[in-house]
């Protein structure tokens, strides 16, 4: 932990959160964040970037499909293998995840794994 006075402690580890948290400790601050779910939040582990990640899967087949219109000669038919790319989407989102740790890590900040609330 670092020897700052100042103690910043976020709840969620979301976009905004883990952002949030990597500058405050830039700037020298104590950073707890507390994320009950996987850090990144919703968009990273199971909305935007598994979506995108899928859809750009398709894309590529679909590309593939018109290849000879560009010059390009593929052999056989395309097709898709669901496990594997839900396999490469998983490999995806848990490099980023490693990544946002590695962050956390190199920063020193503190990632408890549970549920905050905003007591008056």
């Amino acid at each position: 932990m670092s020897s700052s006075p100042l103690h910043i402690v976020i709840i969620g580890g979301g976009p905004g959160g883990y952002v949030g948290a990597i500058r405050a400790a830039q700037l020298g601050a104590r950073v707890t964040v507390v994320e009950e779910n996987a850090l990144g939040g919703v968009c990273l582990n199971w909305g935007c970037i598994p979506s995108k990640t899928l859809l750009g899967f398709i894309e590529l087949g679909e590309r593939a499909r018109h290849a000879q219109s560009y010059g390009l000669k593929i052999d056989g038919e395309v097709s898709y293998d669901l496990p594997r790319m839900i396999a490469r989407k998983n490999e995806v989102v848990n490099g980023l995840v490693k990544g946002i740790g590695l962050l956390f890590k190199q920063w020193k900040i503190e990632h408890v794994a549970g549920r905050g609330d905003l007591i008056d």
